[in-house]
């Protein structure tokens, strides 16, 4: 709620966040709505979703000015008069006391309460929240627009009472498995027949669906709903499931990262890791040190973008640089010079203009494991950044799929 949202003034990180925490707590969301600072706006947005839901979630217009009136508004929809909470008035003026300063009269309005409406106390700000019944068996929850504050009381008021309203036990769980190296249309193929097998199953069982993530690939988003210990169960045997049929397209699971996966393995083979980028511009070694412990298994990244740079300084035969003859030479160069297991070299184009004779979105990966070394060529859509991008997840996961078999051995 509120014209900062329709204007593109703030983002709406609240809506976001709140779907989710209803989802995980087994409470179907069904409508989200924006609406202005407009008191007959708000009246006929409320009106609307109570008419549409059993409960209603209103964010924002809780504070002191003028065109905070989520209250005025409530009061108006449950036919009721505003008063003046004395407990509540004296709780902000503490909270300005404390800070060394006296409250502004106009602070006195958030003290307002529909007659009938439940406070939620106030612990991080000034506004409380407030819990409304309207009509028969339905509710309105007023929480503030503060990201922080709002979270707080969603958690210890809003969530428990909507679940002991809707006499909820179930919960919603799901788990996004992560994917690199085939498009979303594929997936879906090689997944049709246990998804088929799935609805066949009927209400209880898990469902399938596909997040595209631009450059980090395809999630493939598991969901069940069911009681908190059965939900994880039947999560972790259809993660299983999907896994057996997608094989090493497969990478990580929910946060988990192609620099995260490619980071786990180098650890259990006692490998450390070594790099000689060129046209990623240094990218890998950016997003490995984002790992947290990468130390203990990342030596560190040699940037050759100049061709003399790789002719000098990694031992790369002088000529044209966009081959995998150099992506081999700059790996062998880099667990070299750096002492490491394993490394990776990269080369190619990302434009605007072709470069030896090669097309922008060419790029060349070799990859030394303990002196075996291999390497390949791709063309890769889109414009510079997106080349870069598609180049450095593309490395890495040239370097999981190779240490997927490789024995443990290393230092």
């Amino acid at each position: 709620m509120g014209t900062e949202l329709l204007l593109g003034q703030i983002t709406d990180t609240n809506s976001a966040w709140i779907g989710a925490r209803l989802a995980e707590t087994g409470i179907d969301s069904l409508w989200q709505t924006k609406v202005g600072d407009n008191h007959a706006r708000i009246v006929d947005a409320l009106r609307t979703a109570l008419r549409r839901s059993d409960a209603v979630i209103i964010t924002g217009g809780l504070g002191p000015t003028q065109d905070d009136i989520t209250r005025e508004a409530l009061a108006e929809v449950m036919g009721v008069e505003l008063r003046r909470d004395e407990e509540v008035l004296e709780r902000i003026r503490k909270m300005f006391a404390g800070r060394g300063r006296s409250m502004p009269e106009s602070n006195a309005r958030q003290a307002d309460v529909p007659e009938g409406a439940t406070v939620i106390g106030q612990r991080r700000g000034t506004a409380p929240g407030l819990i409304c019944p309207v009509g028969e068996g339905k509710v309105a929850y007023a929480v503030p627009g503060v990201p922080h504050e709002m979270a707080e009381m969603l958690e210890r008021a809003v969530l428990p009472d909507l679940r002991s309203r809707g006499g909820v036990t179930d919960v919603i769980r799901s788990r996004v498995i992560r994917t690199w190296g085939e498009a979303e249309s594929a997936i879906a193929e090689r997944l049709a027949d246990h998804m088929r097998a799935l609805d066949e199953a009927g209400p209880g069982a898990p469902t399938i669906a596909f997040q595209a993530s631009g450059i980090e690939g395809i999630k493939v988003r598991l969901t069940v709903k069911a009681e908190p210990a059965k939900a994880d169960a039947v999560l972790a045997d259809e993660e299983a499931a999907v896994r057996e049929v997608l094989g090493d397209v497969v990478f990580g699971v929910d946060e988990e990262s192609m620099e995260h996966a490619v980071g786990e393995l180098l650890k259990e083979r006692g490998f450390c890791l070594g790099l000689a980028e060129s046209v990623t511009g240094g990218l890998v070694g950016s997003r490995l040190t984002e790992v947290p412990g990468s130390s203990d298994w990342f030596q560190g990244s040699i940037v050759s973008y100049d061709s003399e740079v790789k002719f000098d300084l990694l031992g790369v035969p002088r000529g044209p640089v966009v081959n995998e003859a150099t992506a081999e030479a700059m790996a062998r160069g880099a667990r070299r010079l750096l002492g490491a297991d394993v490394a990776l070299g990269v080369t190619g184009v990302a434009g605007p203009a072709e470069q030896d004779g090669r097309p922008v979105g060419t790029v060349c990966f070799g990859v030394d494991i303990q002196g075996e070394v291999t390497s390949s060529t791709v063309r890769f859509p889109g414009e510079r950044e997106m080349v870069r991008q598609f180049a450095a997840i593309s490395l890495l996961d040239a370097l999981r799929r190779r240490l997927l078999g490789a024995p443990v051995s290393g230092r």
